[in-house]
């Protein structure tokens, strides 16, 4: 089965000529689009907001885009604080989601007015050592425990995650900060990555709504803000069915109306957290046909390799291939498409039918915008690829160069051998 791209052969050849392959190359209408088509499906809920994981695709550009469509951003390390800001992000523009987290970091974040969400509830000791005070905002992660069956195995088993409190952890830290004085909270949960189907949403709210009707009438506190994080996932393989996110929308309203709205907590805020579902379909690894082996199986060598795009290799994930140009003919050609690392988990496909290929052609992985050049590593002394921006007219821009060996050995000391 086929999957479309947003750029064709020819239109790879014309860029090939100014930015060498490997590259990634993101389609800005598609970004648009689907911001807008997010934001609308949840405009009954006056306080909606979409908190962008900066972690799935950390560039300036794209984050950019997101923000003049009315997007904050999800930070959880220094330097996504940084570039929040880099970016013109401020006050509660920005969550602040982290775990095992440096002091200073937490300081950093309420600095530039951040939302701070605490993963853990001697996180509250700590925040108020390093501010010398405690916020007026503050939101914590709930973890559950237990199997959550929505999930497809990855981070799908709350019971077995390192993130968020207990439900008696966060009973004992809303009344820890009630006395502090915190004056709007906020909760959070994350229970499965990369979803398909409606259900997940729906069922992640009915579960924060139930815990935000709780605190209410336990401790009299209102919760202001619900953040379902992340989890909707993207169909990776053809024909796979996407997530209606108008369908995921109603449901988590249905839950709302039925939960919230009774227990008097009709005017809470909801907040998304979403990375894959925001960008995945909307960028492509696009990389050339060097070498072809024909050994106890038949190998296509490109230029990428896992460190530009390491989901094959970490997760055996699936990500399409298509062969540019070859779109019409028969995949009849059984194939490993592979890297050039010293590791024999650089592969981008294993098995994989596919037209055949010849050294030359241009290869398009597929949904590759969210995970895939943030995860990239110097493994083997390999170099970061090309970011470029398919911008709405159909030009062509670099949104992030190509790295270089002066990159790689800048922070060496050779003068202290």
């Amino acid at each position: 089965m086929k999957k479309d791209t947003f750029v064709d052969l020819e239109k790879v050849k014309e860029i090939a000529k100014t930015y060498p392959t490997p590259f990634y190359i993101y389609d800005e209408k598609g970004i648009r689009d689907n911001a807008v088509r997010l934001k609308e499906a949840f405009s009954w809920n006056k306080g909606f907001k979409e908190y962008f994981a900066i972690k799935a695709t950390p560039n300036p550009y794209i984050l950019k885009i997101l923000q003049s469509l009315g997007c904050g951003v999800d930070c959880s390390s220094m330097t996504e604080l940084m570039l929040a800001k880099a970016c013109g992000f401020g006050n509660e523009d920005i969550m602040f989601s982290s775990n095992e987290t440096p002091l200073e970091e937490f300081k950093f974040a309420a600095d530039l007015g951040g939302i701070i969400n605490l993963d853990d509830i001697t996180h509250i000791e700590a925040v108020e050592e390093v501010l010398g005070y405690f916020p007026k905002t503050i939101s914590f992660r709930y973890n559950p425990g237990g199997i959550f069956e929505l999930g497809n195995g990855i981070m799908d088993n709350p019971g077995d995650a390192k993130y968020g409190m207990t439900a008696k952890q966060l009973r004992e830290a809303v009344r820890i900060c009630k006395e502090k004085g915190v004056e709007k909270f906020g909760l959070h949960a994350f229970l499965a990555s990369n979803t398909l189907g409606e259900d997940y949403y729906p069922t992640l709210a009915s579960i924060l709504f139930d815990e935000a009707a709780s605190i209410k009438k336990e401790f009299g506190v209102s919760i202001d803000f619900i953040n379902l994080s992340g989890g909707i996932g993207i169909p990776y393989r053809p024909g796979q069915k996407p997530n209606n996110i108008e369908l995921i929308s109603r449901g988590v309203k249905a839950e709302f109306d039925k939960i919230l709205v009774p227990a008097g907590l009709g005017d809470v805020s909801i907040y998304t957290e979403l990375g894959r579902y925001m960008l995945g379909p909307y960028g492509a690894l696009i990389t050339k046909a060097i070498h072809e082996k024909h050994i106890y199986k038949d190998y296509i060598g490109v230029d990428a390799c896992a460190v530009n795009l390491m989901r094959p290799a970490m997760y055996g994930s699936y990500h399409h291939i298509t062969v540019l140009g070859k779109e019409e003919r028969e995949a009849d050609t059984v194939y490993d498409v592979v890297g050039s690392l010293c590791e024999n988990n650089d592969k981008f496909a294993v098995d994989r039918k596919l037209p055949k290929i010849d050294k030359g052609d241009y290869l398009y992985i597929h949904d590759t915008g969210a995970h895939g050049y943030a995860m990239g590593y110097n493994y083997n002394g390999k170099l970061k690829c090309a970011e470029l921006l398919l911008k709405e007219d159909k030009s062509v821009q670099l949104i992030r160069r190509a790295e270089t060996a002066q990159d790689y050995f800048a922070t060496l000391d050779f003068e202290g051998l």
